[in-house]
């Protein structure tokens, strides 16, 4: 990989979440440049900027001096590179009111769009007509990411290696390692369906399954990520990396994950409404789950996992019924020709 004077670009973070905050602050490390942050609220840009901390999404972070948080969506447009780090289904409608240009558009989200099933790099290629994508995605949590421990992640580019050469310096970091790849549907995919694995597996922890059951259940649910991103032409290589497995790992397995909180709340009883009412950040696999569960029907995938996430979701039945219908599936041989 060639390098490149990271500091002769400026960076745009759309979206001041917990996400896009934590990302601001490893792009700031990153190098010597101004890193504008996006905030849909004003009054939180002008927090940011006279507390340097982002008091709402990522509280008790200390922000680098060189983040500064705008709620005019004007000034981003300006930006050569742009990480675009709103919530899956509000992409288009945000990224929409830029203007079309030749830029680097860096898509940070990780679902599918539910009034279309389709992926954010189909979405952000008729928003944002002109733009040059990319995908960003692996096992992060935005707290350790912000406090600089060290973090692996994927950067699928659709420009091929020179979209990386022009990227990797910028966001690259002794603690924040973007790898390279060129699937940007396996990256996508990987990034999606690992939020509704991370919901399985936390009602699995909240009914009190045991590690045995969590396991499987990320064994199996990478199964069918598999057979989705192979349908899907993503490849197998991208899937069993950090934006596949290594993501998938880590979402199942700790309450920092969103969306692991959502399944442990729908395990001990909680309805979905119950759940998700009050919360400041999103579980995108609540809003992937339906999508998906439609996608893999029409297209004929055996996805069990993500259909009973999606009963939970609706409250179709209860927890401990949804996973004894699960527990009670035909036996069969584990493995299997995925493509």
């Amino acid at each position: 990989m060639t390098t490149m004077n990271a500091s002769d670009l400026a960076v745009g973070v759309i979206g001041a979440g917990a996400w896009g905050t934590a990302l601001a602050q490893a792009l700031a490390r990153a190098g010597n440049r101004e890193v504008k942050l996006w905030a849909r609220e004003a009054d939180l840009a002008t927090r940011i900027n006279d507390t340097r901390v982002n008091d709402t999404y990522l509280p008790g972070a200390e922000l680098d001096p060189a983040i500064r948080a705008t709620s005019d969506l004007a000034e981003m447009a300006e930006l050569p590179v742009l990480l675009a780090v709103v919530p899956a289904q509000f992409l288009a409608s945000v990224i929409g009111q830029l203007p079309a240009a030749e830029r680097d558009l860096v898509l940070c989200a990780k679902g599918i769009e539910a009034s279309s099933g389709r992926l954010m790099a189909e979405v952000a290629a008729e928003a944002a007509p002109g733009s040059r994508l990319a995908v960003l995605s692996g096992p992060t949590f935005a707290h350790e990411v912000a406090a600089g421990l060290p973090t692996a992640i994927t950067l699928a580019c659709s420009g091929g290696e020179a979209q990386w050469q022009r990227l990797a310096p910028l966001i690259a970091s002794p603690a924040f390692r973007p790898y390279y790849s060129d699937d940007v549907i396996g990256a996508e995919i990987g990034g999606a369906i690992k939020n509704v694995l991370a919901i399985a597996c936390g009602v699995a922890e909240g009914l009190g399954l045991g590690q045995n059951a969590r396991a499987a259940l990320i064994a199996r649910g990478y199964a069918e990520m598999q057979r989705f991103g192979l349908a899907r032409g993503g490849r197998a290589e991208t899937l069993a990396g950090l934006c596949g497995l290594g993501d998938l790992v880590l979402t199942c397995s700790s309450t920092s994950s969103r969306n692991f909180s959502l399944g442990l709340a729908l395990g001990q009883g909680q309805s979905a409404a119950e759940a998700l009412a009050g919360k400041s950040s999103v579980a995108e696999g609540a809003a992937t789950a339906p999508i998906l569960d439609d996608l893999a029907r029409r297209e004929g995938l055996d996805m069990p996992i993500v259909a009973a996430v999606r009963r939970l979701l609706e409250g179709a039945a209860p927890a401990g019924e949804v996973v004894a219908d699960i527990l009670s599936r035909p036996l069969r041989s584990e493995q299997e020709r995925l493509g």
